[in-house]
């Protein structure tokens, strides 16, 4: 048997249910930006040959907004080492992290926006952010 990455069928169980989307802080920042009169795209890739989805996306305006968990990309606020397995999960988060920042570089090269929002922020001040930037480049575009 190969070694599992849980530390039991509980623990297991438990991180297979977490959703991949659709998310408390996901709706909350959805709706906050949609009170603001914006309009996006959900969970869409910004660039068809990267396999890497944004949360929001403004694709005329080539903005991405990513809603990150503390956890899984390593909040310096509220990231928490994992007790179990912990050189594991410390691997997974710095490879994640890895990853966040080679698609930030990916996007940028291609003329894109990206918007990082930490699960933590407060949703009406993370829309006033991801407003500022899609009227900047409305304001390009004029």
């Amino acid at each position: 048997m190969t070694e599992s990455w849980a530390s039991s069928a509980g623990v297991r169980a438990s991180m297979q249910s977490n959703k991949g989307r659709d998310t408390k802080p996901e709706l909350a920042l959805r709706s906050a930006v949609h009170a603001l009169g914006l309009r996006y795209r959900v969970d869409a890739r910004p660039l068809t040959g990267l396999r890497r989805t944004a949360d929001l996306v403004f694709p005329r305006l080539k903005v991405a907004v990513f809603l990150d968990g503390c956890f899984w990309h390593g909040c310096p606020e509220h990231h928490t080492v994992a007790a179990t397995n912990a050189t594991f999960w410390a691997d997974k988060v710095k490879s994640n992290a890895a990853r966040d920042r080679d698609t930030d570089r990916r996007l940028g090269e291609a003329g894109w926006a990206v918007v990082r929002v930490w699960e933590h922020e407060d949703p009406a001040e993370a829309a006033h952010r991801v407003q500022v930037v899609v009227s900047a480049r409305r304001a390009g575009e004029s």
